[in-house]
């Protein structure tokens, strides 16, 4: 046991040096080599003054501020530095404080008692550059380029010339000779041309910003460094720090340059506008397509600018509409969904200022602030659907709906006053009834009364396809009220309005007075025509929506193109006349046709006004476009008419009916209901349809399948059902609508919705 003790004691004594000097060894010093010696890690290797890209521009006499200058060691990572000594090349150029305080001159130094050092800068007015430094733990930093130059008064983006302007100073600068950036192209690389703002950029494209700065009359371009662009609206445009501008969506937006601490207006930036939108369908030829209930049908929408470059939209820009969503939607992407038979005509439009805005001065420059509308598709879908149809008249209280799924008149349901109007959401979910008293709201699911707002009365001209917006006229008060339908919140307008039909996007709404046309567009507000000259009784949105023609004793046409080239801007300029009277109006949905009537000839007369639209972009010089149109006319001769009330075509544009109001002395039996069967390219076909025991028909509406015509009449008090493939009276209904002393009234308010088969 004592030899094992001893052998331990003398392994423990005799056990390399080495080891034991390793095992108890402090150092803790890391080399950015990994070897034994060089720069270690946390030592300053690197300074960073900032702006490095752009440098600095100061007006004679004025002050800034340098950045916070920021270390680094070999590995990039950043290192406390205590304190900085800051230093200039030229200290009667710019001049730098203790604490990166800049002086376009001399800061003060060595004052009398009681002025503090670094406080005043006394300008030199010595136009040039110096470049600062800053110093910390022994390591100089990167060269900041201070740029001294007389006062700044004005910007504005220009063209620099090729001319070497190196040489050139003060009131020798006769020309933006060079551009106002710092940036610099490696040899082979090929900087993108100068934006003038006199052309438009195309998607995706770039472009060089510079301009001309002033100090008065002196150009002093050369002498403010870099200026940094920046656009209003950074959706149409994005622009580096070295001006380099890339366009993005279509439209134009104000540029700013900051130069010299001040941000002012220098131009306009113009991405280029589609000048074409062409809508199609795969393995499809021509512009109409079957898409049978319950399936879908996508829409692919090519755009092409006005530099012949495509043309991507983003998502919340283009939109797509459906002249009759009840019968088929279509979606943001394209995608129509055919939800009960009938038909729709499905465009899309790049409506500013959703898609390609401008400022309201700008308007039509290059074609930007302008609409841009598609070809036409039309989405036939075959069958057959039944109907809810709401009965209401002007004369009672009551109104009446009919389920066409069972052939049952519903109860009268009361409403507290006797309606002046009543129109349907798109929905097919409410139905709103003007009086003089209030509006009244009606549940069209519940057959419910869910509103009265005494806030608002008059007449419900329309709803906004989207269902938000109701139009109302109040002519004892004289005026036009915009009504929120979620809110109950409106906006009024002086005016007294007698129709209104809003464009499918819901973006405007016309409306016709007496001598009047009023326009409200989401987009530039509300715009007034004096229209006494040639009349205005009716309103129609031409199909694709590139305007409105207006009934009168002369057909006018007005279009959205906006006519810039006259002080002030006409929004909604006259695009065309049609030589022939109308009193009501309407449009196809097929885009061919602008259909009216009239009584002002003595013998009443339907007008098919044959109509070729333009398709694509506004003119881009800011003028209004034309619109071109040849009339044929049919006589009515077997109508007995005081006053015609509507044109109604069908969704399909396979016929349209004229509804009248009976002439005095008219024979309780005799009422005629004309029914027109347009024809592309030739007049088309007029039938007179007998209804047994009625004077007139005064109001109408189709089922949502086409198939069907209701109308309801005066003399019999009832609705007759037309069969709109035979053209026959096929039967009729008896709403029983009572006015305050009972007597039966005319049904003369329909409103009609598909029938939901769950």
């Amino acid at each position: 046991m004592r030899r094992l003790l001893t052998f331990l004691l003398l392994s423990l004594v005799s056990l390399p040096v080495g080891f034991s000097i390793a095992g108890c060894s402090k150092n803790t010093v890391v080399y950015c080599n990994g070897g034994d010696s060089g720069l270690e890690l946390g030592q300053v290797v690197s300074v960073l003054l900032e702006p490095k890209t752009t440098g600095v521009s100061l007006n004679y006499g004025a002050t800034g501020q340098l950045g916070a200058p920021s270390a680094q060691d070999c590995r990039h990572t950043n290192v406390g530095i205590g304190k900085y000594t800051y230093g200039t090349s030229d200290m009667t150029i710019a001049d730098v404080s203790p604490t990166g305080a800049l002086c376009g001159g001399t800061w003060n130094r060595n004052s009398p008692a009681g002025v503090a050092d670094f406080t005043t800068c006394i300008p030199t007015n010595k136009t040039g550059v110096a470049l600062l430094t800053a110093t910390g733990n022994g390591v100089g930093s990167n060269k900041v380029p201070v740029f001294v130059h007389p006062p700044v008064t004005s910007v504005s983006l220009s063209s620099p010339s090729s001319t070497d302007c190196s040489t050139q100073t003060g009131a020798t600068q006769t020309s933006n000779c060079c551009p106002n950036n710092i940036v610099q192209y490696t040899t082979g690389q090929t900087p993108p041309p100068v934006y003038t703002g006199n052309s438009c950029i195309s998607q995706g494209f770039t472009g060089q910003l510079a301009a001309l700065v002033m100090s008065g009359s002196q150009n002093i371009s050369c002498a403010v460094g870099n200026l940094l662009f920046a656009p209003q609206d950074s959706s149409i445009v994005s622009i580096d720090q070295g001006g380099v501008a890339t366009a993005e969506q279509p439209g134009s937006t104000v540029i700013t340059a900051t130069v010299a601490q001040a941000t002012s207006t220098a131009g306009f930036f113009y991405t280029c506008p589609p000048k074409n939108i062409a809508l199609s369908v795969a393995g499809v030829t021509g512009n109409s397509v079957v898409v049978y209930q319950g399936n879908t049908q996508p829409i692919t929408a090519t755009l092409t600018d006005t530099n012949n470059n495509p043309v991507i939209i983003n998502s919340t820009g283009l939109t797509f509409v459906s002249t009759t969503p009840p019968t088929t939607t279509i979606g943001s992407s394209g995608l129509a969904s055919a939800l009960y038979p009938g038909a729709a005509t499905i465009t899309a439009i790049c409506q500013p200022s959703i898609c390609n805005p401008a400022p309201f001065e700008q308007i039509g420059i290059l074609g930007t602030g302008k609409p841009v509308v598609s070809n036409p598709i039309q989405i036939l879908t075959p069958g057959t659907v039944q109907t809810i149809l709401y009965i209401a008249s002007t004369q009672s209280r009551y109104y009446v709906p009919v389920d066409f799924s069972t052939s049952t008149i519903g109860n009268p349901i009361l409403l507290p006053y006797v309606p002046n109007s009543m129109v349907i959401n798109e929905s097919g979910t409410s139905l709103y009834f003007g009086s003089a008293t209030e509006l009244m709201v009606v549940n069209a699911v519940s057959n419910s009364l869910v509103k009265e707002d005494n806030n608002v009365s008059g007449t419900v001209l329309t709803v906004s396809p989207d269902g938000d917006t109701l139009v109302m006229s109040d002519p004892v008060h004289n005026l036009l009220y915009l009504y929120n339908t979620a809110s109950g919140s409106y906006t009024s307008f002086g005016g007294t309005g007698t129709r209104a039909e809003y464009s499918p996007d819901s973006q405007a709404v016309y409306i016709v007075g007496p001598g009047k046309l009023y326009v409200y567009s989401n987009f530039t507000g509300w715009h007034i025509y004096d229209t006494s000259s040639t009349g205005s009784t009716d309103i129609a949105v031409t199909v694709p929506d590139v305007g409105a023609y207006l009934a009168g004793n002369t057909t006018t046409a007005h279009s959205y193109c906006a006519d810039t080239t006259v002080n002030p801007a006409d929004y909604y300029p006259l695009a065309g006349q049609a030589p022939t009277p109308t009193d009501r109006i309407a449009a196809t949905n097929d885009g061919k046709h602008i259909l009216g009537a009239t009584i002002s000839t003595g013998v009443p007369l339907l007008s098919d006004i044959a109509v070729t639209l333009p398709i694509g972009a506004c003119p881009a010089n800011g003028t209004g476009m034309k619109f071109n149109n040849s009339v044929t006319t049919a006589p009515l001769t077997g109508v007995s008419a005081s006053s015609i009330n509507y044109v109604v075509p069908a969704t399909d544009s396979s016929v349209a009916f004229v509804t009248y109001f009976a002439s005095t002395g008219a024979s309780a039996a005799s009422a005629l209901l004309p029914a027109y069967r347009p024809i592309t390219g030739s007049a088309g076909t007029l039938t007179e349809i007998p209804l047994k025991g009625a004077s007139a028909p005064t109001n109408g509406v189709f089922s949502p399948d086409n198939q069907t015509f209701y109308a309801g009449t005066s003399g019999d008090n009832l609705v007759h059902i037309i069969n709109t493939q035979t053209l026959t009276d096929i039967k009729q209904i008896n709403p029983q609508l009572l006015d305050p002393t009972g007597k039966q009234v005319v049904p003369d308010l329909l409103a009609a919705k598909p029938r939901p088969t769950t």
